[in-house]
């Protein structure tokens, strides 16, 4: 029965991407808004609302390690694992929007979210802060968008599409797309932490691991699907925003409504939300080679990805492994890693500005 749930989950979950990508897009073109926009604002806060919905059934459960693990698994498993997964099939672009405000917005909340949650608890007031934040955030983005400020949709290619859809089967297509990816979520996630609780994994490890990876798979399914269509500003933009939106109402607008303090662990301090920072700044040099998402640089996340993994099970299992493995990261892979990723962004970055002032 857990292996049936489990499938029904992912079935629901690419039904409900390939449905909400659709219409997002429909929209997108109805309106003659930004794709980047729809794609950090509708996709992904709907493809957030797994994570909203299991944050709140967990802290009215008593389970905050589950909440807060939820937003720091789910958080680094969008870069990691979708960023990395999705540009391995499809190299992804882009757009200079994201580079030049959303990705700088999504560093600066994970800093700001460290911060916060360095007295070893978020308290109500911060949490109701973050809120705040959340309706600043979305203003600006309308804001930009009128202004033009991001990229819009090109009327003249829009004209030579299709007819556009009405606007209502687009709304009724982003609603169905959501409920296949709110239900699938559920069900994935469901059956893994079964799976999970059989075999004694702590509540912290099932929230950074099963259902972080369980609630960011709405995002991993619209991301590919999206991608694969040929729309990689909203496969881009939904893993941006939804880095944003877990932060801003997932812990803003969830801890302001839970009539207790979310207490964090002091293993969660010292290593976990310092690398979804690190994660997230390396975010900057790999967007700015070029504007693109290589291949190489995509196996590089997802195999960090799976080193997380791999480490966030042995700190309980073999702790001593975990000590080894934490040695040798800070020593060898990590540095390695970021001289990389840098070292290879920034080139990418001059070679790109060298072939545009050749071409002009």
């Amino acid at each position: 029965m857990i292996a049936l749930l489990i499938l029904i989950g992912f079935v629901f979950l690419i039904g409900g991407a390939e449905i909400l990508v659709r219409g997002a897009s429909g929209l997108a073109q109805s309106f003659r808004l930004s794709k980047v926009l729809i794609g950090l604002t509708v996709v992904s806060f709907g493809t957030s609302a797994p994570e909203f919905a299991v944050s709140l059934q967990s802290g009215f459960a008593g389970q905050p390690d589950i909440l807060m693990g939820n937003v720091i698994g789910s958080n680094i498993a969008n870069i990691l694992l979708i960023l990395g997964l999705t540009s391995i099939f499809v190299p992804l672009i882009v757009h200079e929007s994201l580079i030049r405000m959303d990705v700088p917005i999504m560093i600066g909340l994970s800093g700001l979210l460290y911060l916060l949650i360095l007295d070893g608890q978020l308290v109500r007031l911060e949490s109701a802060l973050l809120a705040i934040l959340l309706i600043a955030y979305l203003g600006l983005l309308f804001w930009m968008n009128k202004k033009g400020s991001g990229a819009s949709v090109d009327l003249n290619q829009a004209a030579e599409q299709e007819q556009e859809t009405p606007i209502w089967k687009d709304l009724l297509f982003i609603g169905v797309g959501l409920i296949g990816l709110v239900l699938g979520a559920r069900w994935l996630v469901a059956g893994a932490v079964d799976v999970a609780e059989y075999f004694g994994v702590s509540e912290l490890i099932i929230g950074i691991t099963i259902v972080a990876i369980g609630t960011s798979l709405p995002e991993l399914a619209t991301s590919i699907v999206a991608a694969t269509r040929g729309e990689k500003d909203i496969a881009v933009g939904n893993v941006v925003g939804s880095n944003i939106m877990n932060i801003l109402i997932v812990l803003g607008v969830s801890g302001a409504i839970l009539p207790v303090d979310i207490p964090i662990q002091a293993s969660s301090i010292r290593i976990d939300l310092p690398f979804m920072l690190l994660v997230a700044i390396c975010c900057f040099p790999v967007m700015l080679g070029g504007f693109t998402i290589h291949r190489w640089e995509g196996m590089l996340l997802f195999g960090w990805f799976v080193a997380f993994i791999v480490y966030s099970v042995l700190s309980v299992k073999s702790p001593d492994a975990a000590a080894s493995m934490e040695f040798w990261t800070y020593r060898v892979a990590g540095p390695l890693t970021l001289l990389a990723i840098f070292g290879g962004g920034f080139i990418n970055y001059w070679l790109d500005r060298k072939a545009k002032a050749s071409a002009q």
